[in-house]
């Protein structure tokens, strides 16, 4: 992975930034494309240690991956959905805890466009810096002059061991009680604040994705500003990038990459392993028909998800009002990647046998751990098709990460 810093800063056009290069999303692909080595010897460091190396984190970062969607007026390049797709599912066919952090850690141009430009700036004067943290409102924010007083307890903190920035959801609560909104439900927030202003708890040891560092992390009687706060669904910016679901349209990429890596480590196989009766291998009528179907069944997922992004994608664009189906299928189609996903590796690690029990021989241990692990997420889970037949059926979408 190229160790070059030009592409680290503030872009041309900043105030005080010095001659900064201008990546374009294709720039960034073709980089992390030709990184992947390097992300695979840090896999195995990450794993050990629970987060991602710090020499690893500041390659990608001179990389781009962590400037994909910052605006095109900052110097950033804006990628779309179906670009960021792309790119983690680069990275996550290298190593899935490193993709997953990727995938978390791009999310700073989407949040920095939920608040005034001269605070985004402000927030985020490198293009290149990482926010991580939990959207879900487990947090409280207790009005006072000129902001709020938070403090909570966040699980899934993804990426916190590296992140300048960090994030979290917070029910609004005024003298006490929770403030209700318009429909009378407790208003929320997220806020954005330094990551030295929370507290860590080194809580993650888990089954896979062990390297993602996803630990807890608290704040207490944190003073935020009003303007460092936001409401998801209520940006400043306009564009499709904006739209409430973007942060986990590009989620897919995860699962799609473990899946990936896990049938081309099959082929290689293929060429090198024979059968107990010496013919070859990959010669074996089980072999090829199980291989195959899991390729086909991987293409369809994939194709569901770059489809239904990239009719999104337009819509919103041409600032058309979504359809009910143009909003659920981004969603169905993110929840059955994750699903074709797992049953891809965990087929091919029954293909393989015995083999892939050990640690080390072969990556298919780690994808199947990382890829059930994976499948845990919200964005996995079966209310995501509750939610998604209900707006199908025209109910109203209330949900904003659905």
């Amino acid at each position: 992975m190229s160790t070059e810093s030009p592409t680290v800063g503030r872009a041309a056009d900043d105030p005080g930034a010095g001659t900064a290069a201008v990546l374009t999303g294709a720039d960034i692909l073709a980089r992390v494309r030709g990184a992947s080595a390097r992300v695979r010897q840090f896999a195995e460091q990450a794993e050990q240690q629970r987060h991602l190396p710090r020499d690893l984190v500041e390659e990608l970062r001179a990389c781009g991956v962590f400037r994909a969607t910052m605006p095109a007026d900052r110097g950033g390049p804006e990628m779309t959905s179906m670009e960021q797709v792309a790119l983690v599912e680069e990275v996550s066919g290298a190593d899935a805890s490193t993709g997953w952090c990727v995938m978390i850690g791009m999310d700073s141009g989407i949040y920095a466009g939920h608040l005034s430009p001269d605070v985004a700036r402000r927030m985020y004067p490198e293009l290149d810096m990482i926010t991580a943290g939990q959207v879900a409102s487990v947090g409280r924010a207790h009005e006072v002059d000129g902001g709020f007083r938070i403090e909570g307890r966040w699980a899934f903190g993804s990426g916190c061991t590296h992140a300048d920035r960090i994030t979290g959801g917070c029910v609004v609560h005024r003298d006490g009680h929770p403030v209700l909104d318009e429909r009378g439900r407790p208003r929320t927030i997220m806020f954005l604040t330094e990551a030295d202003d929370v507290t860590f708890e080194d809580t993650w040891h888990s089954t896979g994705l062990a390297g993602t560092g996803s630990r807890h992390y608290t704040a207490e009687n944190l003073f935020v500003p009003y303007e460092h706060t936001f409401r998801l669904g209520a940006p400043h910016r306009r564009g499709p990038l904006y739209h409430p679901d973007a942060l986990l349209r590009k989620m897919s990429g995860v699962p799609l990459g473990i899946a990936r890596a896990a049938l081309d480590h099959v082929y290689g196989l293929g060429q090198e392993q024979s059968s107990r009766r010496g013919s070859a291998w990959r010669r074996s009528s089980r072999i090829r028909s199980t291989v195959a179907d899991c390729e086909m069944r991987l293409a369809a997922a994939r194709a569901g998800v770059y489809v239904s992004l990239e009719r999104q994608w337009e819509q919103l664009a041409a600032e058309v009002p979504l359809t009910p189906r143009d909003q659920a299928l981004p969603a169905l189609a993110r929840h059955h990647a994750f699903h074709t996903a797992r049953q891809v590796v965990q087929t091919l690690y029954d293909l393989v046998g015995g083999e892939a029990v050990y640690r080390g021989r072969t990556p298919l241990e780690r994808q199947l751990r990382d890829v059930i692990t994976a499948c845990q997420h919200i964005a996995a889970q079966h209310r995501v098709l509750e939610k998604a037949g209900g707006i199908l059926f025209g109910d109203p979408v209330e949900d904003v990460l659905v």
